[in-house]
């Protein structure tokens, strides 16, 4: 297998969060690695991994602290020039991250049209403003943001630049309870509406078995277990697949579950 390093990757930064990588895969593929390696000061992290996403899938990865996840979202996403493989991504792609990372000097909708290459950029803007429910907060500025409006913001900004791949690092870890099963919804909500492929990094179990068509669990840097989920949403996290499934990826992560409420 032939080996390259994703940072020769035609990648163009297309504002925060953005970014357009015009690679070829097969037909149906957003996004795939062959061989994937990152090592940092000598401590391997990826270690030859391979992975498909394809079209319109959602796809959410768990693992332990330090197991690589962010950094195959920022190889995906190329961010990190420094991975050797083969990585082939087809897809316009867009980032959330735990922190929103919004310009504290630009207002909302300045902060969602930013470096959006259209030509009304603000209409865009709050159009997809109005699809997270924050078009009344278009002309607030981000520290006037609740945590949740804050990541809907964020969400905003990744939607409209259209990708086909979403990539989401662990964007509702910081959010209570209830503010969380409302992301939940909302993100739900717009994959079923536009449809990209998503890869969804996460510690939460119970999140991951919520979301995701899919749970690859991440660890050694390989792809140590995947699991295909076919319920219906909205889930019940008590149906017997689930918890079967729930314990199966907490005994994958090293947890006993019974020590697991």
């Amino acid at each position: 297998m032939a080996t390259r390093n994703p940072g020769d990757l035609a990648a163009e930064r297309t504002g925060p969060g953005a970014v357009a990588a015009p690679e070829v895969a097969a037909p149906g593929v957003v996004a795939q690695t062959r061989g994937l390696s990152r090592s940092f000061a000598g401590h391997v992290v990826l270690d030859d991994l391979d992975l498909e996403i394809r079209s319109g899938k959602f796809l959410a990865m768990i693992g332990r602290s330090g197991t690589g996840k962010s950094t195959l979202l920022r190889a995906l996403a190329g961010l990190d020039r420094d991975v050797t493989g083969d990585l082939t991504v087809s897809a316009p792609v867009s980032v959330v991250f735990q922190e929103p990372r919004l310009v504290p000097w630009k207002r909302v909708g300045a902060n969602v049209s930013l470096g959006l290459r259209a030509s009304d950029p603000r209409g865009v803007a709050r159009s997809a403003l109005d699809e997270v429910g924050l078009a009344a907060r278009a002309d607030a500025w981000p520290l006037t943001l609740s945590g949740g409006e804050a990541q809907r913001a964020a969400l905003a900004r990744a939607l409209v630049r259209d990708p086909g791949l979403l990539l989401l690092d662990e964007p509702f870890s910081a959010l209570d309870a209830l503010t969380r099963i409302s992301m939940h919804a909302l993100v739900l909500s717009l994959w079923e509406r536009h449809r990209p492929a998503v890869l969804l990094v996460t510690h939460d179990v119970d999140e991951a078995l919520a979301l995701a068509d899919r749970v690859l669990v991440l660890a050694d840097g390989k792809i140590a277990h995947s699991a295909d989920i076919t319920l219906d949403r909205p889930r019940d996290r008590d149906h017997p697949d689930l918890v079967a499934l729930r314990i199966r990826l907490l005994t994958e992560l090293g947890v006993a579950t019974r020590d697991v409420d």
